[in-house]
């Protein structure tokens, strides 16, 4: 039977377009660290842009358009609070979550005042950063 034939019957419309998946930022300087979120947030359904650094993030015509930013504290030539309020300023609304290995009560009250929904610690906890995605975004597992 031809494929065409199958999906007809089998109620499918192979001809639709797939539905977008929602774009999260991600700005992470440890090349593995940022490839395994990658790997985590495609998997939770996110389309994923991320970044070395946040200059390369700022830079780039479609990060306007995301629903979600996650950064890590400490990059090379910024830190990941210094990213969020440029993309403030230029009117980006969307929730962020901050992941550092360097916690301190002062870095999540700077956070949090910033406009962080959340800080995470380093290691992560992978049930704590994909709730707190899905909590934030409505996209992917609710832990």
């Amino acid at each position: 039977m031809p494929l065409g034939r199958w999906c007809e019957m089998s109620g499918e419309n192979i001809a639709a377009p797939l539905r977008e998946r929602p774009r999260l930022l991600l700005v992470e300087d440890d090349a593995g660290v940022r490839r395994s979120l990658q790997l985590l947030f495609r998997a939770q359904g996110f389309d994923v842009r991320a970044y070395a650094a946040g200059a390369a993030l700022l830079d780039d015509p479609l990060s306007g358009d995301a629903c979600c930013f996650v950064a890590d504290f400490r990059l090379e030539q910024s830190d990941g609070i210094e990213v969020l309020c440029r993309l403030r300023e230029r009117g980006w609304p969307g929730p962020a979550i901050l992941i550092t290995a360097f916690p301190s009560a002062e870095l999540t009250e700077r956070a949090l005042a910033q406009g962080f929904a959340h800080v995470l610690e380093k290691p992560l906890r992978e049930h704590a950063l994909t709730g707190a995605l899905a909590r934030l975004t409505g996209v992917g597992k609710r832990i």
